[in-house]
């Protein structure tokens, strides 16, 4: 079965080699992955393959699997045994014996991450390969990434969704204690690591969840800890900028992360404070946007623009969407509003104005945003709270759902901007709690 499989493998792929506050609480109670008793990964994924598929075809509902979360699915009896089935089979130097190492790697890194659960199965060293991250490392060298997106609609409970399979899976459980379960709460994808922070006790505290180990520990805090920021990831790394910290300071202060590395870097201070706001990656820079600043905590419309190779910032005028009157007209506080719904796609900048349902994009050149169509008719929100606004590769995805007594749904809608003009795409609806907590993209 096993030599099946890397014939199928060998055939499949290319023998080439290239390079190698009022914010709003977010609670986590996460399930627990379960396997398919009395059957091991490597005789199943076939089976459960086809279901899955031939469910989504035929009947339109998204289930539920736990085949891969990009990392292992494996019980340790599971891995005992499939070790003996590959025996021999197992070649650490060559992997696939039969094309040599360097083709087996160039295999790899083109393999979807969904299915690299059941690629780990193999032999050990597949197994190494992915747990030591390296293998995604060389996915991001050769430019091929996958984007999953991972939310929060329950106050216990986390999810992940692959948009190009339509599978929903269930993140691990995670054991914080009371004060950071009840406290409120961000989310940044990063690398192969979600990172969540919260409040516990009298102090910050971060949370990690790790693709490579599928599993929740507690990360490094920042040099100044902090809520209420703008963030945003590029690969490897992520700047969070302003924010407040414990006392209540709203900061111009920002720091970049290296997941790969592990360690926090304080950066040069913006040119003004502010909490509340958005950040995006943008043609290699970092911008963040929005936000309320200054002594009478008003709402800023400018955005500024951090450069990486000279490290500098700039600020920019009129970069925020500023949003509709609704908020004069209910004598709404600047702090009631969610910070600026923005992602960027190819490098151009969109924004959801949830007050009229509109989305808009902005205009480099002329720095004036226009709007060039509708979000999903059923994208429901509280001031723009509970509706998620994400880039998503080349797609814009929104998370949200109708506003509901008791249980109701969440549903997953994305436009490719490239098509044209937007024309929103259902790509996953289950039954779930419809205000989205957090949500964050991990591309890897």
């Amino acid at each position: 079965m096993v030599e099946d499989r890397v014939r199928l493998v060998s055939r499949e792929y290319p023998r080439t080699c290239e390079k190698e506050s009022n914010w709003p609480c977010m609670n986590h109670r996460l399930e627990k992955i379960e396997f398919q008793q009395g059957k091991r990964p490597l005789e199943t994924v076939g089976e459960k393959e086809a279901v899955v598929r031939k469910v989504s075809r035929n009947s339109g509902i998204f289930v539920d699997t736990s085949l891969s979360l990009g990392g292992f699915l494996m019980s340790t009896s599971d891995q005992s045994s499939n070790k003996r089935q590959t025996g021999e089979n197992s070649d650490s130097s060559s992997l696939i014996a039969a094309i040599g190492r360097d083709n087996s790697i160039s295999c790899l890194i083109r393999s979807s991450r969904a299915d690299y659960g059941a690629i780990a199965s193999l032999n050990s060293s597949f197994r190494s390969l992915i747990r030591s991250g390296k293998l995604y490392r060389w996915r991001r060298e050769n430019g091929v990434v996958e984007h999953w997106v991972y939310f929060s609609c329950g106050l216990l409970e986390w999810e992940a969704f692959d948009p190009s399979r339509r599978r929903w899976m269930h993140l691990p459980s995670m054991s914080p204690n009371g004060c950071f379960v009840f406290a409120d709460k961000e989310s940044l994808a990063v690398g192969t690591e979600l990172l969540v922070f919260g409040w516990d006790l009298m102090s910050h505290i971060t949370y990690r969840y790790s693709l490579l180990t599928n599993t929740w520990l507690p990360g490094l805090n920042m040099n100044e800890p902090r809520c209420l920021f703008g963030s945003a990831s590029l690969g490897e790394i992520a700047i969070l900028a302003g924010g407040c910290n414990s006392r209540g300071t709203i900061l111009s202060s920002a720091e970049l992360y290296n997941s790969e590395l592990g360690i926090w870097r304080t950066l040069p201070s913006m040119n003004k404070p502010r909490k509340m706001c958005s950040g995006v990656f943008m043609d290699g820079k970092f911008y963040v946007i929005g936000g309320i600043g200054g002594t009478e905590s008003k709402l800023l419309t400018c955005g500024e623009e951090y450069n990486l190779e000279t490290e500098t910032w700039t600020e920019i005028p009129n970069m925020s969407p500023v949003r509709t009157n609704v908020s004069r007209e209910f004598n709404l506080s600047a702090s009631s509003e969610a910070p600026p719904l923005i992602a960027v796609v190819n490098n151009q900048l969109y924004a959801a104005d949830y007050a009229d349902m509109s989305l808009r994009k902005y205009d480099k050149n002329n720095k004036v945003w226009t709007t060039v169509g509708s979000l999903p008719e059923r994208a429901d929100s509280m001031n723009g709270w509970g509706l998620a606004f994400r880039a998503c590769g080349d797609k814009l995805i929104v998370i949200g759902g109708p506003r509901t007594v008791g249980q109701g749904y969440i549903e997953v809608n994305s436009w490719v901007p490239s098509d044209g003009l937007p024309q929103w795409v259902l790509l996953g609806r289950k039954q779930s709690g419809n205000f989205v907590y957090n949500c964050a993209v991990m591309g890897c």
